[in-house]
């Protein structure tokens, strides 16, 4: 579905000046009076291959009459038709009535707008923006529309990217949670899918390979969708000879994918292997929330079960936010409670953080623990917003940010967690650095310029630069 972002504001606020640079044409007429744009105009533009639909509008003053009342009905039946609202306000004139009016408009629409503060070129962009937060609107963009500033990183947040739009896909064929139950051959895949589905569901015999294919099976439970996914056992690869097996590798693997939650069922009896290790390195490269199910438990002495809780704990020490369940598929003891953890799970892995939340906890963390210095500069990160869900994806902004040490990159890691609470998901962190408004433009020289400098280049003169360096030397 191709979203459709309405722009909205006072009149001269830099609505069609936006809407070229968003559809890369100059449709839209522009210029310094008020009042230019009346009908609403439609446009296309797009966004590291996203489509979208723009719809610049009339100027609104939130007391209109006459002409402006047919240009407002215009410009709110857009508010109608958009999925995204952007409420552009000038920067340079600040917070007026008109401004408090148009919100109140938006307000009583039920449309989520988001705030934009455009024209902060030439002045600091976070005292631009000062007035504007007593509007009380989540996400606030500050973008130089007529320098194409700030406009990308607007985009990158309001777009959806391409993982989000295949889970959209995702999720209509398979309802609800999706839990992926993955293991090593013969250790009570499917033995657990049938004790969680309440009937016996998939074949289960005593003998490693009975499941060949990824099995999808949605259901309900307490008036909660689920879909569960039984994929077959994956073992180490010298010992898979057929050809029907390594496909079911790769269907397992596409599970895995496919899934929100991911069980790694361990048998008890065998302890943890590396094979075990393996799927739980698929698992966190997919980004997948994780839990562990310890099968087998039923039987096991007190001395066993003391030796491999000891050894899950050593070895997966790594995955200390992850839930284990020690449990018996067989007898169903233990299952039932692993819903909660699901549940968990699914939520920090959809969860929706604000940018202002975001942004929050990345400068709490820095107050608490500043970024090194590096080449005698500190390194800086200015503000952070969400990139995408399943694995959550924190974008984080500012300089200097490929010379980040790895431990940095853990400590803000562990402190977003902490503060989110995000329980059993990884969470991915992406760094950029700020746009550079003369990046891919060329140094052109003025005639003048040409002229002085052909006649220096036959005088033997060098660039005046050249001899304040040499004089300084």
């Amino acid at each position: 579905m191709t979203p459709v972002i309405a722009l909205v504001g006072r009149p001269n606020v830099g609505k069609s000046t936006l809407f070229n640079q968003m559809t890369r044409s100059r449709d839209a007429l522009v210029a310094d009076f008020p009042g230019l744009t009346r009908d609403r105009k439609y446009g296309e533009g797009s966004y590291e291959g996203q489509r979208f639909i723009v719809i610049d509008t009339g100027g609104l003053t939130g007391d209109e009459q006459g002409l402006d009342l047919e240009m407002a009905r215009q410009s709110m039946q857009a508010v109608e038709e958009a999925d995204i609202v952007l409420f552009l306000v000038d920067g340079r004139a600040g917070l007026t009535a008109g401004d408090e009016l148009i919100a109140d408009s938006l307000r009583r629409s039920g449309k989520q707008a988001r705030l934009v503060v455009n024209k902060t070129d030439g002045q600091d962009p976070d005292i631009a923006a000062s007035d504007f937060y007593s509007l009380g609107f989540e996400s606030t963009f500050l973008i130089a529309a007529s320098h194409n500033r700030g406009i990308r990183s607007m985009l990158e947040i309001l777009l959806p990217s391409e993982e989000e739009r295949e889970e959209e896909d995702r999720a209509d064929r398979y309802p609800g949670i999706r839990i992926g139950v993955v293991g090593r051959p013969n250790v009570g895949k499917s033995t657990l899918v049938n004790r969680m589905l309440g009937e016996e569901r998939v074949v289960v015999y005593d003998m490693p390979g009975t499941t060949r294919d990824s099995v999808h099976i949605p259901y309900e439970r307490q008036g909660s969708q689920y879909t569960l996914i039984d994929t077959a056992g994956v073992r180490r690869r010298k010992n898979v000879s057929e050809v029907v097996e390594k496909f079911s590798i790769i269907k397992t693997l596409q599970a895995i994918d496919d899934a929100h939650v991911v069980i790694l069922v361990i048998d008890a009896r065998e302890g943890l292997v590396d094979q075990d290790l393996h799927l739980i390195g698929f698992v966190l490269d997919a980004g997948r929330s994780l839990v562990i199910a310890v099968n087998k438990w039923d039987g096991m002495d007190p001395e066993d079960r003391a030796r491999v809780k000891e050894q899950v704990q050593r070895r997966l020490d790594f995955l200390d936010y992850a839930d284990k369940h020690y449990i018996s598929a067989l007898h169903g003891s233990g299952v039932g409670v692993m819903y909660e953890s699901v549940q968990a799970c699914y939520e920090s892995a959809m969860a929706k953080w604000p940018t202002n939340r975001l942004t929050a906890i990345l400068q709490d963390a820095i107050a608490q623990h500043q970024p090194p210095m590096v080449h005698g500069r500190r390194i800086k990160l200015r503000y952070a917003h969400q990139g995408g869900s399943n694995p959550p994806v924190i974008v984080v902004h500012g300089n200097q940010v490929d010379s980040l040490p790895g431990a940095y990159k853990r400590y803000l890691e562990n402190t977003f967690r902490k503060v989110l609470k995000v329980t059993g998901s990884p969470i991915r962190f992406e760094f950029k650095s700020g746009e550079n408004p003369f990046a891919g433009k060329v140094d052109r020289l003025t005639p003048r310029q040409r002229v002085k400098k052909d006649n220096d280049e036959k005088k033997g003169r060098r660039p005046k630069k050249q001899r304040q360096k040499s004089l300084k030397r």
